[in-house]
């Protein structure tokens, strides 16, 4: 699990991808180095809740997952996509988690994502 922390820049609506499958995406500025990266990431199922009290300019913390996924399209063509799944995001300031409160556990965040019988390439 991989953990950043920035601003929220851009806070999407949660998308119905299928009748099983949702997902929500946000992007976080990380302003830590020498040049201010813009990091999309993607909530995903009961998970998109999470950044209905985040605004945009709110200071967060994310914690993620690197996932990867191959596919391939109906020509052949097989290609390679990423995504950074979401476990987490707490605000920072007032709005964190309780002190108390366990991190998740890296053998527990592996049932997190259900990648679904979709054709999509992401």
């Amino acid at each position: 699990m991989f953990t950043l922390s920035g601003t929220v820049k851009v806070k999407n609506d949660t998308q119905q991808i299928s009748e099983k499958f949702k997902k929500r995406e946000f992007v976080v500025t990380d302003a830590s180095g020498n040049y201010p990266q813009d990091i999309s990431f993607q909530l995903t199922q009961e998970r998109v809740t999470q950044l209905d009290d985040v605004n945009q300019g709110d200071m967060v913390n994310v914690s993620f997952f690197i996932r990867g996924r191959e596919w391939t399209s109906p020509s052949g063509e097989v290609k390679y996509f990423n995504s950074l799944d979401v476990w987490k995001v707490e605000k920072m300031g007032g709005g964190a988690a309780a002190p108390n409160a366990e991190p998740a556990s890296a053998s527990s965040a592996e049932t997190f994502v259900e990648e679904g019988d979709d054709d999509l390439p992401f």
